[in-house]
């Protein structure tokens, strides 16, 4: 870098510790600004370019007329263009004048100039595809400007040191760029218009997420409106805003459908070319042997195709934190070795602590965009789940309905697939968690030595503890979900045939029947509660018996190892950061271990996870048969509705012969199946 910047009046060495660090009145060297701090923007934006033109490939909303604003924007990319190529230019032209120029005063205006151009392209580019405000060049124009300021300052200081400006032409269009760049920021924050010819939106009260900015999204500044109706008076239904277009059952039902379809005809293309590969060794093996059936993909594969790209920006937003979240505890420890050394610069401990205060900010908005993406993931997996089994269940046959009891569907409508919207925003602790607990380890071993192996031999003695509380949890929540089948199953064979249980008085016994199963459920429940209170409790204490443990073995293994302030401190905060997964493990494995039985039947197949929630109403009708779904669901109900033990079904109350109304062949035909007539 030393032969880039080069020699003579103008050059300079690439880095100087004595002018940078070791003063009281830092400043980088002049090679130093013009190199790195020119070329972080552009790296930016040149690294962010491929993902950025796929995502606006895939997400056209219709283009935006051209307006003022767009004109500006687009005026201050060409004049930056031209600033940085007049730069260019002047150092050839003192080449040809015979002052030859470091070569940096090629390479940098010239790199600057063909970032400005690509800048400048993208502004129209995004014009057309629709975009209101661009993320990606607000954070361009802001990485221009903060890396604009230290060369703004040195600039000056060194015109005032010197007495004059040792290069006026460099001094002006340094200026005039950093004004432009400046402005270009203040113009980025507005948003434009919608974009031409788009739908009009007919919601009595729309959600103000759709149409906010880049800064509006995220600092949440789009709800700051709800947020003030509510502490001036209390919320109403009319005030909560309508569902966004993305977010709307039609559109996620839709998108999972063609999802799961096309994965089905990838796998029967499969099945079909493995099968054609293959001949039948007799004639014997076509009689007697059964056809094969389709193998049908997983769902999950398909919820995760569906919704993939939510959960791949989650995982960025979760990686980027987890990464901060270490950050803070090593410039504590900056901040107090700064503190122990009297002869530091006072800039230092300014330093420290502006980093220190950026790192939380950071940390924070990442966080909380994380939060409400994953948060966003599991609602939709929620609503795509619920829709597919309500499609799936009005076309199934009586002969699956007999297998899948309403209980059955109901609670997968229902708790299932409530507990999967439970699950998503743990999915990511499977390999956060782990990293986490990776990066602490390590940074304690820096800090503490082999003392943190006592640490980390008392967390592994505790899981499989917590493993043992997870697989008796697990076997609660089978049994508890064949009791909640047959409870729903119940009241729907009551409330089907509720005429004729009130005609023969069976109220008392039918209610000692559901509360009896209800029971059963609440004492598994009970049950449960305690080995999840304990587990939690467990949990809540390792990480101050980590500890106890990790310091006690630093102290007592060595008189040398002395517990000072620096140790104390930073270890104590990797130990809180520590405290975060370890606490999130027990409910990690809690929710996960839920979702894998959705149901008492799944469960007993082997069939867990999302693959019960397809198999578990497999038969489907087919096409162009119409079945007689309306007489027999009126029998439907009676047929399943049984007299209660010790009761004769054909005594009523009054002590005379009834007339049990059984529909005979005439209303169920044989062989049928439900919505399919026989064939």
């Amino acid at each position: 870098m030393d032969a880039l910047c080069g020699s003579g009046e103008l050059g300079s060495k690439f880095w100087d510790s004595n002018l940078s660090v070791h003063t009281d009145n830092p400043d980088f060297t002049p090679c130093f600004q013009n190199s790195v701090l020119a070329w972080v923007p552009c790296i930016y934006l040149w690294a962010a370019l491929p993902c950025y033109l796929f995502c606006l490939q895939h997400r056209h909303q219709g283009y935006i007329v051209l307006s003022r604003l767009s004109r500006l924007k687009t005026a201050l990319g060409v004049l930056l263009w031209c600033v940085s190529w007049t730069d260019l230019f002047y150092s050839f032209h003192g080449l040809v004048h015979g002052w030859a120029p470091a070569p940096i005063f090629f390479v940098t205006p010239l790199v600057v100039g063909v970032t400005m151009l690509l800048a400048t392209l993208l502004i129209q580019y995004e014009r057309l595809q629709g975009v209101r405000s661009s993320g990606v060049l607000i954070i361009f124009w802001f990485l221009c400007v903060v890396c604009g300021i230290i060369p703004f300052r040195s600039k000056i200081l060194s015109a005032l040191a010197q007495g004059k400006i040792s290069d006026p032409f460099r001094f002006t269009t340094f200026y005039i760029y950093f004004a432009l760049v400046l402005s270009a920021l203040i113009l980025s924050c507005f948003r434009e218009k919608p974009p031409f010819f788009s739908p009009k939106n007919i919601d009595p009260n729309p959600c103000p997420e759709a149409g906010a900015g880049f800064l509006s999204r995220l600092s949440f500044w789009w709800f700051t409106k709800l947020a003030i109706l509510g502490y001036r008076r209390p919320l109403e239904e009319w005030d909560l805003w309508c569902l966004n277009k993305e977010d709307r059952s039609h559109v996620v039902v839709q998108r999972l459908l063609q999802e799961r379809k096309k994965q089905q005809e990838q796998a029967a293309r499969h099945q079909a070319a493995e099968a054609s590969g293959k001949r039948l060794s007799s004639e014997g093996e076509v009689l007697l042997g059964g056809r094969p059936q389709a193998r049908e993909p997983p769902f999950l594969r398909a919820l995760m195709a569906t919704f993939g790209s939510s959960f791949l920006l989650s995982m960025c937003f979760k990686l980027i934190q987890d990464l901060l979240s270490f950050i803070n505890p090593q410039l504590l420890s900056v901040l107090i070795r700064f503190i122990s050394n009297p002869t530091a610069p006072t800039w230092w401990g300014f330093l420290v602590a502006g980093l220190m205060f950026v790192c939380s900010v950071m940390q924070t908005l990442i966080l909380h965009q994380y939060y409400h993406c994953i948060f966003v993931m599991g609602l939709r997996f929620r609503t795509g789940i619920i829709g597919v089994i309500y499609r799936k269940a009005l076309v199934i046959t009586n002969s699956v309905k007999r297998e899948s009891t309403v209980g059955e569907i109901v609670n997968l409508m229902s708790v299932d697939a409530q507990r999967f919207m439970d699950v998503v925003p743990f999915i990511n602790l499977l390999w956060s968690a782990p990293l986490q607990i990776i990066l602490a380890v390590y940074f304690l071993w820096q800090n503490l030595g082999p003392s943190v192996l006592a640490g980390v031999a008392l967390m592994v003695l505790l899981i499989p503890l917590n493993g043992a509380v997870a697989v008796k949890m697990r076997v609660f929540q089978v049994e508890q979900m064949k009791f909640k089948d047959s409870r729903i199953k119940l009241m729907s064979e009551i409330l089907g045939g509720i005429k004729v249980l009130k005609l023969y008085a069976w109220e008392p016994s039918f209610l000692k029947q559901v509360e009896d199963i209800r029971q059963d459920e609440l004492r598994l429940m009970r049950q449960a509660a305690y080995l999840h209170a304990t587990s939690t409790f467990i949990w809540i204490c390792t990480p101050f018996l980590v500890t106890l443990t990790t310091l006690g073995m630093y102290v007592s293994v060595d008189k040398n190892n002395v517990l000072d302030a620096e140790k104390a401190f930073v270890s104590v905060s990797l130990f809180n950061i520590l405290k975060i997964p370890l606490n999130m493990l027990p409910q990690l494995i809690s929710n996960l271990a839920q979702p894998r039985y959705p149901g008492a039947k799944r469960g007993t197949r082997g069939c867990g996870g999302a693959c019960g929630l397809w198999e578990v109403l497999p038969v489907v009708c087919p096409a162009g048969r119409d079945g007689e779904a309306g007489r027999q669901g009126v029998y439907e109900g009676l047929r399943g509705l049984r007299a209660p033990a010790g009761v004769d079904p054909e005594l009523h109350s009054s002590g005379k012969r009834a007339v049990w109304p059984s529909p005979g062949p005439q209303a169920l035909p044989t062989g049928s199946g439900g919505l399919c007539p026989a064939s």
